[in-house]
């Protein structure tokens, strides 16, 4: 008993997670329900129709067994004709109303009580059903008195004493037929239905389910990538959208990996490549000290450009490590932070004196922020604008200014530059992706996005064109980042 009561619980609790997990489950039960309210709005009027066809059928069969006795010649017909006609009636009393009189014809002589009145002449729809209900439930061995209009010539009305046990009777035997027919209805539209949505809806869904739940397990395997169908509907558009963004993630996966083995190859050489390029800078560095015109002119050249190997070497090391750490945030004059980072940056390109730069930033503006990191964010753009001009070989100018907005610091760096070209402003931002100016690394501006993203903020190109470029940083309070 106990393995059986067992048994029985465990295929409850299966169909129980059917019906509640499973949107297959779901839809069929739904479809039941749905139909089986159609059919209960369906059974009520029919059960108040069909208590009036009795009761109708009842008047209809006194109005033929009283109306011989209402034609002329009518009393001399005999008594036993007349209760005969009003058994098969199913009628204990009849009674006609003429104008000026009534006319009583009984069969079991004169009922002491009526239980209940039903009058058929002014009824209206929803007293119909309500007593077509009240039979159903509440009915039995009542006498009920139905008076209904009649055809008979001379006469207003008829109404018919009865026993209400036959017409329940009836009525039950109906109602069970409705209930069946409805059960089978619903068991069969629902069925119909379910499969045709299984079939349209369900089983297209758990495809795409499926495929998401194997794609995720490994989503560098494309196999796992779904077949979209050809379909036209909302499902067809949800699979070959699918299908796109696995073949898109699957392609950056495939990016990030070949990204992933570069730096690994990158930080491998770096420690070399360090060396290398530190004994070459010793070797500038005596070369700087020899009397030689030639070599003195040369010189600065091949120290600036020791120094950008360097410097892209490291950047390019520190950008794939990913590893920068938390902002070590705190209120710091911002004015200094710009002058320091613009002198570094126009004194390491060749030809400072052919830059100007003017730091606009009021001295006692504060910024809530990492010192070491926002100052890199202000050098690497002042670097960028400084390699804007020195690629165009014209004396320019760098302004840096900014404000507090509310509890948010703007500092905005212009120049007067030949602009960014169209095609790369898309991605200016972007690791690696340069703006076709010589010695540029790519990374700058990708790194001070990071940076400012990390205290949550941004760095965003204002404009640019041919009279120059504006990019801002936008640095908020740390409560609200």
């Amino acid at each position: 008993m106990g393995r059986m009561l067992g048994r029985l619980r465990a295929r409850f609790a299966g169909g129980y997670g059917l019906v509640a997990h499973s949107l297959s489950g779901r839809l069929l039960l739904l479809t039941f329900i749905y139909v089986m309210v159609g059919e209960v709005l369906i059974f009520i009027p029919s059960i108040g129709r069909y208590h009036l066809e009795l009761l109708t059928n009842h008047i209809q069969s006194a109005e033929l067994a009283i109306l011989p006795f209402t034609e002329p010649g009518g009393d001399q017909l005999s008594g036993a004709l007349r209760q005969q006609l009003l058994k098969r009636a199913g009628a204990s009393a009849v009674v006609l109303k003429r104008a000026e009189q009534r006319e009583l014809f009984l069969v079991e002589g004169e009922p002491n009580a009526i239980d209940k009145t039903i009058d058929l002449t002014h009824m209206m729809m929803a007293g119909r059903l309500a007593d077509g209900l009240d039979c159903l439930f509440n009915g039995g061995n009542r006498i009920l008195h139905v008076i209904a209009p009649t055809r008979i010539k001379g006469a207003e009305s008829i109404g018919i004493i009865l026993r209400e046990a036959p017409i329940r009777t009836a009525l039950i035997d109906y109602a069970w037929r409705v209930i069946i027919t409805a059960f089978i209805v619903s068991v069969l539209s629902g069925i119909l239905v379910f499969t045709s949505l299984y079939v349209v809806m369900v089983r297209p869904m758990r495809r795409i389910t499926r495929s998401m739940v194997s794609f995720h397990d490994n989503p560098e395997d494309p196999a796992r990538i779904i077949s979209a169908s050809a379909r036209r509907d909302e499902i067809g558009v949800a699979e070959r959208e699918l299908a796109a963004m696995q073949r898109d993630l699957y392609g950056f996966l495939q990016q990030k990996t070949r990204l992933a083995a570069l730096g690994s190859a990158v930080a491998r050489i770096h420690h070399d490549l360090r060396n290398i390029l530190s004994n070459a800078q010793l070797a500038s560095d005596r070369l700087a000290a020899v009397d030689d015109p030639v070599v003195k002119r040369l010189a600065p050249r091949l120290v600036s450009s020791i120094d950008r190997a360097i410097s892209l070497a490291t950047n390019t090391l520190r950008y794939g490590r990913a590893d920068e750490r938390p902002p070590n945030r705190k209120y710091v004059r911002i004015a200094p932070l710009i002058g320091e980072a613009g002198d570094a940056a126009i004194e390491a390109r060749i030809a400072p004196a052919a830059i100007a730069f003017e730091n606009h930033v009021a001295p006692e503006l504060e910024v809530d922020a990492d010192p070491e990191q926002i100052y890199r964010i202000v050098l690497n753009l002042i670097r960028n604008s400084v390699e804007a001009l020195v690629e165009r070989g014209a004396a320019g100018c760098i302004k840096v200014s900014a404000m507090r907005h509310g509890q948010r610091v703007l500092i905005e760096v212009a120049d007067n530059g030949p602009g960014i070209a169209a095609g790369m402003q898309a991605n200016l931002f972007k690791p690696f992706a340069t703006t076709a100016r010589s010695g540029g690394s790519g990374l700058g501006l990708a790194i001070a996005r990071d940076l400012a993203r990390a205290h949550g903020g941004d760095v965003v190109l204002v404009a640019t064109g041919s009279g120059g470029t504006v990019l801002r940083i936008e640095i908020p309070d740390s409560e609200l980042t």
